[in-house]
């Protein structure tokens, strides 16, 4: 992952357009509609890095550790309580839709059986184990999407131009021969990961040190979609992706692109890490609800230990997650974004008809909630999870002036969620919402 800021994220993070890739609005719009559906996935960041706990590959390149004793963590990375089924059951059970999985970091350390070099979890581990195929396996049995993380950057590799941040072993301009090695090198493991996995959506990372021509980028999504058409691809490729992918950093306003996703760890690292600043349940609930009703997804992280094992805190949140869809899940999936900011002072989705719509209530004490400018009568109010209807009353409509008035509905005691709440309002007709300035306009 990179060490960037949400607007860097943004600047970096590309999209394909027609005229890189001739393919229509259309047919784009078709094999994105899984992903705008799918609303939460789960992030898998498991490597070397997890034996020592440290920063997965920044750690040598900020110089936290040597390379050296870095790689010294290939000896200890067993997998020995790796279940991939125990890891597909979490996942579903969380409500998520995708999972990713990274297939290599920056360290350069497959997670599979490589056969374009001999540094993989099968070759120079303990473990002696491809990790992606049986958790693959395991997810498709589960109906559940399977992306491959990939690292562009590979800091071991030796016709890699960068191995340090204050030193490099050429510059791609003095010696394209090379490059065009490294180039073979990475293009040969994105062949790999395609033949051998098939992802339905590819998570690329570390394209900021290179251009799109020098990745090749489009030279790299023609092979992908040359063996599944119907991948997507997330806007880490120079300009050649399907989708954003902002970074830890939640942005203040909905972003203006079609498809997005925040990818969020469950503590302050991706990988396994001493790092005890557990987000809580309600925490990631929140963050949750707040992306999906911006139009995006969440893609919430796990690290697992070296031995496959996953921390109980992050089994915890994931659970509650899940317990938590499953009484609130008809608001999330299948929806689209709600209603803007200063109708409601909160979190919202419609349904795709926009005929119902859906209220986010984090509170978890009684009170009256203001709804302003809705059009539509409100035919009926019921509070998800339960079969408790609700009141509501229209107040300052004056019979002459068509600008609504204001609604108010009552939430009494009893029907609160122990995260958040959620309000259904069944709509005479799809939303209809006044953008006037009031008075006589």
């Amino acid at each position: 992952m990179r060490r960037y800021f949400f607007l860097g994220c943004l600047i970096i993070s590309g999209f394909v357009t027609n005229a890189q890739t001739k393919i229509t609005p259309e047919s784009i719009k078709d094999k994105m509609q899984w992903f705008a559906d799918a609303k939460l996935g789960i992030f898998i960041h498991e490597g070397i890095y997890a034996v020592n706990g440290i920063d997965e590959s920044w750690s040598f390149y900020n110089k936290k550790v040597g390379y050296a004793d870095y790689m010294k963590q290939l000896a200890g990375f067993t997998l020995k309580n790796y279940n991939p089924t125990q890891w597909a059951d979490l996942i579903s059970e969380s409500g998520a839709c995708y999972a990713v999985i990274t297939t290599k970091h920056h360290d350069g350390v497959a997670m599979y059986d490589t056969k374009m070099n001999a540094l993989s979890s099968v070759k120079a581990t303990p473990a002696k184990k491809d990790l992606i195929k049986p958790f693959f396996e395991e997810l498709r049995k589960r109906n559940i999407k399977c992306g491959a993380y990939f690292s562009l950057i590979d800091w071991s590799h030796p016709d890699y131009p960068g191995f340090m941040k204050d030193s490099n072993r050429y510059a791609v301009q003095n010696d394209y021969e090379r490059w065009a090695k490294f180039q073979h090198f990475f293009q040969g493991q994105i062949k790999e990961v395609s033949t051998m996995f098939n992802p339905d959506l590819w998570w690329f990372d570390g394209d900021w040190e290179h251009s799109a021509e020098e990745w090749q980028s489009e030279k790299v999504r023609n092979i992908i979609l040359a063996k599944n058409p119907k991948a997507i691809i997330n806007g880490r490729l120079q300009g050649y992706g399907d989708y954003a992918t902002p970074e830890q950093n939640f942005p203040v306003t909905r972003p203006s692109y079609n498809w997005w996703e925040l990818c969020m760890t469950t503590n302050d690292n991706w990988g396994f890490h001493h790092d005890n600043n557990w987000k809580t349940p309600y925490e990631v609930i929140s963050i949750f609800v707040d992306a999906v009703a911006n139009g995006g997804n969440l893609l919430l992280d796990m690290g697992p230990r070296e031995d496959g094992t996953i921390p109980d805190e992050q089994v915890n949140v994931m659970k509650e997650l899940g317990a938590w869809n499953k009484r609130n899940g008809e608001a999330i999936f299948n929806t689209i974004g709600g209603i803007p900011q200063g109708y409601f002072y909160g979190s919202s989705t419609l349904s795709k008809d926009s005929t119902t719509l859906y209220l986010f209530v984090h509170a978890k004490v009684p009170g009256t909630l203001m709804l302003k400018g809705l059009f539509n009568k409100i035919q009926d109010i019921t509070v998800l999870g339960t079969e408790k209807k609700l009141s509501h009353k229209i107040v300052g409509k004056i019979s002459w002036s068509y600008v609504p008035g204001l609604v108010y509905i009552d939430v009494p005691e009893g029907v609160q969620d122990k995260y958040i709440t959620v309000l259904k309002l069944k709509l005479e007709g799809p939303v209809k919402l006044y953008k006037g300035k009031g008075g006589f306009d």
